[in-house]
């Protein structure tokens, strides 16, 4: 049985671990047949034993994404601006709406709504006036020509 990090074991297991606990199984066999901890067989059958409780529990360290509440502005305002850099978007964020927010929770929300977000070309890369003359002469910024 796969279990992930932060996800809770399937209910199906929850109630084949009771139903053979029920019909008299040590929890060492438990965990055996249906692979899974002790710990986990024993905390499952002490609770429910303690409480009643047969569901698993929400989970205590799922924290929400900060920008959670907001997602729908960014996206219109990425929509709206879809030229502005993550800088630009960060003090939009906390101007508007007082959100504080690093410019890598930014891109990971942006990344998160599947929104590609493009850098603005460089206006000094291609600028004859500011290469040097070698680079001038082949008309390319591009020091590698």
């Amino acid at each position: 049985m796969l279990w992930e990090r932060g996800k809770a074991y399937g209910q199906d297991l929850r109630e084949r671990v009771f139903a053979a606990s029920d019909r008299g199984a040590p929890v060492c066999a438990i965990a055996r047949m249906l692979f899974v901890s002790t710990s986990y067989v024993s905390k499952a059958l002490g609770r429910r034993r303690q409480t009643g409780e047969t569901t698993a529990r929400p989970q205590r360290c799922h924290v929400p994404a900060k920008l959670t509440a907001w997602h729908a502005v960014i996206e219109e305002q990425v929509a709206s601006r879809a030229d502005a850099t993550l800088e630009e978007l960060k003090a939009w964020l906390l101007k508007t709406h007082g959100v504080e927010a690093s410019t890598t929770l930014i891109w990971e929300t942006l990344d998160h709504l599947n929104l590609t977000f493009k850098k603005r070309p460089s206006t000094r890369r291609n600028r004859i006036d500011l290469m040097s003359p070698r680079h001038a002469r082949s008309g390319n910024g591009n020091s590698r020509s």
